[in-house]
Order: C-alpha cells, then sequence, then structure tokens
C-alpha cells in the first residue's frame, strides 16, 4: 500500500469530493495520505479532515506565499493544533524566489521562526522549496539545532548535488508527478542520487498532475502513477517502492505508527 505523503484535500478543487476520494483509498491501493495545510484556513480545514477519516494525517503551517500573514498569534493556533494525534508536521514552510509573493526577507523571517516552532512541537518539518535552494541551505544550516525531528523537502526540484548538501541533515525527499514529465530529466537525475531510505512519494494534489492526466485535476490515486515511475527508474520492482517509501514515511511522520 502507497503512501501520499503531500496532497491538498484542502483546496476547492477537490474538498467536495474527499468523501469519495477517501472512500476509494483501499481499491486504488492507498493507505494513507498527508493533507498539507498552507495558511491557517487551509491548515483548520485539513484537520478536520485527518479527525474525520482514519487514513487522513495533517501538516500544519504557512507557506512563503502567505509569510506576511505569519504572526504570534497563528503561530499559538498552530501549536493548538498539533497537539491533536493526527497532525503529523509543520508545513509546508519555507522560500519561494519563483513567484515572491511575499517579500524575501520575510519569507526568511517566516521560514526560521516554524522551524523553531516544529522544533518546540517535536514535530518533523515539511518544505517547500522553489529557486531558493542556496537561501534555504544557509537557513537550514543556522537552523540546525532546531531539526531534531526529521526535514522532508517536498515536491523537490533541487539538483542531485543538494541532495548530497541536504542529507547532511538526514532529510528526505518526496518526488510526484514532475517524475513522469517528458522534460524530466533533471528531477530523474536528482532522483537517483537520493538514498533509498530518504525517499518518499507525494502527487501534490490537485497541482502536479502526472502523465498520461497532464491537463487534468490531479488526485491522490495518481500517486500510483508515480510509484510505477520511480520503480522503473530505481530498478526496483512496484512492491519494493511500495514497502520502501511507506516504510520511510512512517519513520519520518512518527505519528502515523
Amino acid at each position: 500500500m502507497l503512501i501520499d505523503t503531500h496532497c491538498h484535500l484542502n483546496d476547492e478543487k477537490l474538498l467536495p469530493e474527499v468523501e469519495s476520494i477517501v472512500s476509494a483509498f483501499p481499491e486504488c491501493g492507498i493507505e494513507s495520505a498527508v493533507c498539507v495545510g498552507y495558511d491557517m484556513p487551509s491548515s483548520e480545514t485539513a484537520v478536520e479532515l485527518a479527525q474525520k477519516y482514519e487514513s487522513i494525517y495533517a501538516a500544519i503551517g504557512i507557506h512563503p506565499h502567505d509569510a506576511t500573514t505569519a504572526d504570534y498569534d497563528k503561530y499559538e493556533r498552530i501549536a493548538t493544533l498539533s497537539s491533536s494525534r493526527k497532525v503529523v508536521a509543520i508545513g509546508e514552510i519555507g522560500l519561494d524566489y519563483h513567484y515572491d509573493l511575499s517579500p524575501r526577507a520575510i519569507q526568511k523571517g517566516a521560514f526560521r521562526e516554524q522551524l523553531e516552532l516544529a522544533d518546540t512541537l517535536g514535530l518533523p518539518v515539511v518544505l517547500h522549496i522553489r529557486e531558493a535552494y542556496e537561501d534555504a541551505r544557509q537557513i537550514l544550516f543556522e537552523a540546525r539545532r532546531y531539526l531534531n525531528n526529521g526535514v522532508l523537502l517536498h515536491c523537490y526540484s533541487g539538483s542531485a548535488e543538494f541532495v548530497k548538501i541536504f542529507g547532511e541533515l538526514d532529510a528526505y525527499f518526496a518526488f510526484g508527478g514532475a517524475i513522469t514529465f517528458n522534460n524530466a530529466r533533471h528531477n530523474i537525475e536528482a532522483l537517483k542520487s537520493v538514498p533509498i531510505e530518504r525517499l518518499l512519494l507525494e502527487t501534490d494534489c490537485p497541482y502536479m498532475t502526472p502523465v498520461p492526466h497532464r491537463g487534468k485535476i490531479n488526485r491522490p490515486e495518481y500517486v500510483s502513477l508515480v510509484a510505477d515511475k520511480a520503480a522503473e527508474v530505481l530498478g526496483l520492482s512496484r512492491s519494493d517502492i511500495e514497502q520502501i517509501t511507506s516504510k520511510n514515511a512512517k519513520r519520518l511522520f512518527i505519528r502515523m505508527n
């Protein structure tokens, strides 16, 4: 059975269908999924879904796009929400220099603050890093004393060299639909460089839809296509990929156990 370690069932594109999506998990070969927040409303919804459905877990946090909204009161609310056993991580947090929807200095501040918050709460962090790997590296190594509960680079788009660098922090790396794209050479090279015990799978649905469903709304069931491609690239059986990545997810997200 597969674990989708990053999905957005709290997105308006999928929220109306959650009941049917989750009920189909067993026949789709999905054991569980992590619904990830990106601001306070979506984090609240993620926790609500996790509390309603046994196979759903939640990650809560403030995305770099929304870093300007981060403040003490929201961090207090995140701390309160994290008391649920179904909350498995703080995220998605990090840096996004592609859109720069929040000023970079503010992104960095919110990133550092949430790394410290996650450590206080005893939870791993789920990172969104886009076109900001060097600044992320600097912040993470400066904040290394707060990285005691695990680090996951979601939708990893960095280089094989950065895999080695973040490997010094015992980081995990999640890959999604991008490895199925026609122009995936860069992603494939990175995938091959990840230690197998640090590999996770995700969909990032409703975004990043894998081939052959490009142009359609992504869904958790499509994590199977990511698993097939990862098995092909790494020369492993589909069964091996399922067992390895699910074991890795439970090692990182200890509240899943």
